[in-house]
């Protein structure tokens, strides 16, 4: 079942974006005070989500977005902040969880959406399937 969060959600968020955070890779701690302060950003903020894909009643995977007007002038624009879903949990509910997060946008009125793919997960050809483009590639270095 794909749901929009609420607060109560938090813990169970915060447990996921850890594990996004190992599998990214990242080369810095985690930080569960700043998910926090990610996931209540987006859970407060009318032009964010915090969409959940439950399985069993348990929160496997979150999606959140947030839409900002896009500064080429290609108008509203909702872009993927993280989406992580615990291996255990995947399959069917990722497509269900890209429809839930472009529903959402169409409703906000944007005329684009983005996602992004982790390195160590690359979705691309999932993405292609339903008609993204690749537009751009991120680095990140620490420094």
């Amino acid at each position: 079942m794909i749901r929009h969060a609420v607060f109560d959600d938090r813990f169970a968020v915060i447990a996921l974006l850890r594990e996004s955070h190992a599998a990214a890779g990242y080369g810095f701690a985690f930080e569960a005070s700043r998910a926090d302060a990610l996931f209540r950003l987006h859970l407060e903020s009318p032009m964010a989500c915090v969409l959940l894909l439950e399985r069993q009643g348990v929160v496997a995977g979150v999606l959140m977005a947030s839409v900002y007007d896009h500064p080429f002038g290609a108008g509203l624009m909702a872009k993927e902040t993280v989406w992580y879903i615990a291996p255990h949990a995947r399959g069917r509910g990722g497509p269900a969880m890209l429809d839930a997060y472009e529903a959402w946008a169409v409703k906000l009125g944007c005329t684009s959406i983005g996602m992004a793919a982790l390195a160590s997960n690359d979705v691309s050809k999932l993405y292609q399937r339903r008609g993204y483009a690749a537009v751009e590639t991120h680095f990140i270095k620490s420094i």
